[in-house]
């Protein structure tokens, strides 16, 4: 049971806003060129270590709803003048703000994506397919995030009908180097395009992933080796030794 001196200090900090946000660029595979960024969670509170630590804060406090309210506000008034991947703790599919006419990602006239987990409680699949459908009748888009990681339900794609699918870094380290995992990440590419889902590879750290990923047919890629998380926004480094298309 969470104490009511835990729950006031995480209070403490939303009302003083003691957390930041960075962004990741998502980056077309053929060209090189951005698609979006997302934004990632950075804590800026001794108090807590990191995102993970903050989420598992507001979780125990009750508050994700204001909490991821108050994320999108810091992105969407930090961010650059592109379409935005915004994370979406599947807690805050209990609480209301997401739905409020006034949040922020309906005033970001480049785009937004709405990023949730494809481990999502099966309790929780209804009221995240009704919540979802009236955010994305407002023109927001969903992708859905780490695919790969541990047990993976496709059927939540199918489902779900998302514009994009991110792959998850377990199924792309090693991939250079393992025939028969690129051969999965390729039907897995293709069954998304089938079910008209471009996707984004995450987590390439080196060239040869980076290498395997393009040879997969996925659109886009994100990871440290094209660019690292930062505030402002940062620009990508692409590998000169990979041939652009």
């Amino acid at each position: 049971m969470v104490s009511e001196a835990s729950a006031a200090q995480f209070r403490q900090v939303i009302a003083r806003r003691e957390f930041k946000v960075a962004f990741q660029p998502v980056v077309y595979l053929n060209s090189g060129k951005i698609f979006s960024y997302e934004v990632l969670l950075r804590s800026g509170t001794p108090l807590y270590r990191g995102p993970i630590e903050m989420l598992a804060g507001a979780l125990d406090c009750g508050c994700m709803g204001e909490f991821g309210r108050q994320i999108r506000e810091l992105a969407l008034a930090q961010s650059p003048e592109t379409t935005l991947f915004v994370n979406l703790h599947p807690a805050e599919l209990d609480e209301g703000w997401l739905v409020r006419p006034d949040d922020p990602i309906f005033r970001h006239v480049e785009g937004v994506y709405i990023e949730i987990t494809e481990s999502v409680p099966l309790t929780h699949f209804q009221l995240c397919h009704s919540i979802l459908r009236e955010v994305r009748s407002k023109g927001i888009n969903l992708a859905v995030d780490d695919l790969g990681a541990g047990y993976s339900n496709l059927k939540y794609i199918a489902d779900l009908s998302p514009e994009v699918v991110k792959i998850d870094r377990e199924l792309v380290v090693g991939l250079d180097q393992s025939e028969r995992q690129r051969k999965l990440v390729k039907a897995i590419v293709r069954l998304c395009a089938d079910l008209g889902a471009l996707v984004v590879a995450e987590g390439i750290e080196t060239v040869d992933e980076l290498r395997a990923v393009i040879d997969t047919g996925a659109h886009f890629g994100q990871g440290f080796l094209l660019a690292r998380p930062a505030y402002p926004a940062p620009a990508v480094t692409w590998p000169p030794e990979v041939a652009l298309a």
